[in-house]
């Protein structure tokens, strides 16, 4: 009875999903012009190297520098001033470094991508995983995903690189979960959002007309590689959760059961490891 369920879902989010994307893509290069099709993931290759080193550069809290010489550059003395301080000697530094961090994110991830996909693709937002109606259909398999999920990330949170990576806001001594440990799960669970979107909606279904099935498996390179400094097991996960991610959002044409998924598990971890350390 378990093979043949398994069997069932293999068949139809795996083998008729890889026929069904590889016959579309086929039809789509036979149907356009080799320099439409070229022009097509040229664009989306290009946004998303930018995207990458953009949120790489622009969201890294620890070195804010260009941010202050950028300000001071245009005459914004004050400004740069104030953000100095922010970040490096107001009490509530470590919560003002953390807005950096996601607000780098949700603009890297979001803004460029929403404007090619309206002024070079030319594609309606919504067809880049942003449909809503017959998601809940395919909401068992990420409960399923959740529920393997839990056993390992509960092993996972035991060790000390994991209490030492998580959560990314780091509680003072005796500091309560309100307001900024809260606040901050606020804006990594909106990140989380934006990053679905950016590798589940734009990346994979802009490239799936020309690449079928094997959009999957690009989208997959750079996003394990995200994972790179996190602790061994997480990024390992990372290449199975890439690939349920986004197939599940190829065949739902849906983001947003792996945004909820994602904001679980991500909290999930946060929570366990202030457990073991004590904090809650």
């Amino acid at each position: 009875m378990i093979g043949r369920f398994f069997r069932g879902i293999w068949q139809e989010y795996v083998i008729d999903l890889r026929d069904r994307l590889d016959a579309e893509a086929a039809l789509y290069r036979s149907t356009t012009p080799a320099g439409e099709v070229s022009r097509r993931i040229v664009s989306v290759f290009l946004t998303v190297i930018g995207v990458l080193i953009f949120v790489r550069f622009a969201g890294n809290e620890n070195d804010t520098r260009w941010m202050v010489q950028g300000l001071r550059a245009v005459g914004l003395d004050d400004v740069a001033a104030r953000l100095h301080d922010a970040l490096n000697t107001s009490p509530d530094r470590r919560f003002h470094q953390r807005i950096v961090w996601a607000v780098g994110r949700l603009t890297g991830y979001l803004v460029p991508t929403l404007l090619v996909a309206r002024l070079v693709l030319r594609e309606p937002i919504r067809s880049l995983g942003l449909r809503v109606r017959g998601t809940a259909r395919h909401l068992s398999i990420y409960a399923f995903f959740f529920a393997v999920m839990a056993p390992v990330l509960y092993v996972a949170s035991l060790s000390p690189a994991f209490q030492a990576k998580y959560p990314y806001y780091k509680l003072a001594r005796g500091e309560d979960l309100w307001p900024w440990f809260w606040g901050w799960e606020a804006l990594y669970a909106a990140q989380f959002v934006a990053l679905e979107f950016f590798y589940r909606g734009f990346f994979i279904h802009g490239i799936r007309r020309a690449l079928g099935y094997s959009s999957i498996f690009v989208m997959m390179v750079p996003y394990t590689m995200i994972h790179f400094g996190k602790p061994l097991p997480e990024t390992l996960g990372s290449v199975l959760a890439g690939f349920i991610l986004g197939t599940v959002s190829l065949k739902s044409d849906s983001i947003w059961g792996g945004c909820a998924i994602h904001v679980a598990v991500a909290t999930s971890m946060d929570l366990l490891s202030l457990s073991h350390q004590g904090q809650l």
